[in-house]
């Protein structure tokens, strides 16, 4: 029984480890993908609320998820996750079918671990066991790809300043704005991949037919950051205008600078608090166990010499 479990065990985890590779593979064809979705517009939709059914045709994991969005609630929660996917940097078409695939399995490894953890136990201890499992099972997920999402937008917006600044440069030379927006993304894919991935994908749909500004609202729509809504406000309106952009986005990213630097300081100025429950907790106690052992001991041998001492002269 106990091989038959480290069997499953290591299944599990060889399958989570290929499906994690699968999701964050980079795609091959990334201009064929973008043109698809456009066609498509399935993340406008779903950002706008729009309340697409799921289809059970295509393989193995559009029909599993298929099947775990009848359950009442569930394709609520499919499509939350997806627009957290979206919002966190992973856009591959089968990258929530995987995500569903895995949350299950989790899910069905925790509560059979649990089971067997438990299986001496009363039925009640046992049933309070699989129901923290499932809750782990269900949640845990969500709240890692919640952590990858605000990773991912800090590295957009600590990347935006010097980018903005970048494309203010380019544009003061003659280019046009999809050239401007290719050499930056060109220039930045080593230093802030993220964002230049982002500005490049932009130019992509834009090349495939795609308004500028229903692609710079889609920017907007798959990072969710004030800054790049600004951005892109600011786009739409220099083009819809007439206005010099170069000019405003050196004063934009002077701005964005000042933005960082107080994030910067305010970070600071919480570190102190922040630091104060480690020093409680692991620092303190350890100091005063160097501190007082020391000395306990020492009284602890002293009065133990003292008793023994007093206990000879009495037998004298």
């Amino acid at each position: 029984m106990l091989i038959l479990v480290f069997i499953v065990t290591f299944a599990t985890i060889v399958g989570l480890v290929w499906a994690g590779a699968q999701v964050f593979q980079e795609q091959d064809d990334p201009v064929g993908d973008r043109l698809a979705e456009l066609q498509t517009n399935s993340l406008v939709s779903t950002q706008r609320g729009g309340s697409q059914r799921r289809k059970a045709s295509g393989g193995f994991g559009s029909r599993f998820v298929y099947v775990i969005s009848l359950i009442p609630g569930a394709d609520g929660w499919i499509r939350d996750n997806e627009k957290k996917l979206a919002r966190a940097g992973v856009r591959n078409k089968s990258a929530v079918n995987i995500f569903v695939i895995c949350c299950f399995v989790f899910m069905i490894l925790l509560m059979a671990g649990m089971a067997w953890l438990q299986r001496n136990n009363a039925p009640s201890s046992m049933l309070g066991g699989l129901a923290a499992a499932f809750i782990i099972g269900f949640m845990g997920p969500s709240m890692v790809l919640g952590r990858m999402e605000k990773r991912y937008r800090k590295k957009l917006q600590e990347a935006l300043p010097d980018t903005v600044d970048m494309l203010g440069i380019v544009l003061g030379t003659g280019l046009a704005l999809d050239q401007a927006m290719v050499r930056v993304s060109d220039e930045m894919q080593y230093i802030y991949p993220a964002l230049s991935s982002e500005f490049y994908t932009v130019v992509m749909q834009v090349r495939a037919g795609q308004e500028r500004a229903a692609a710079f609202q889609q920017l907007v729509r798959r990072t969710g950051l004030e800054d790049i809504k600004s951005l892109s406000a600011m786009i739409i309106q220099s083009e819809r205008f007439g206005t010099s952009l170069s000019q405003a986005l050196k004063v934009y990213a002077d701005a964005l600078r000042t933005r960082r630097k107080l994030r910067a300081e305010a970070a600071v100025g919480k570190a102190g608090i922040k630091m104060l429950f480690p020093i409680v907790i692991f620092i303190l106690p350890v100091l005063f166990v160097i501190t007082l052992v020391p000395g306990m001991l020492s009284v602890l041998h002293d009065l133990k010499t003292l008793g023994g001492g007093s206990s000879y002269g009495s037998l004298r």
